[in-house]
């Protein structure tokens, strides 16, 4: 393993930046869905809300 960095030492920056580029997307979707989740839980309670008055 250590030879093929030897002949390719931009391997190292290349691995790097699709572990980066994955971690940007993953928290990137997880934020949105979180974001998504509060939004439908929040129209769902506002029904309920206006029907007593």
């Amino acid at each position: 393993m250590s030879d093929l960095f030897d002949e390719y030492p931009m391997l190292i920056f290349a691995l790097e930046s699709l572990v980066a580029l994955f971690l940007l997307v993953f928290i990137v979707v997880w934020t949105a869905s979180g974001k998504k989740k509060a939004t439908r839980a929040r129209s769902a309670k506002q029904p309920e809300q206006q029907k007593p008055q």
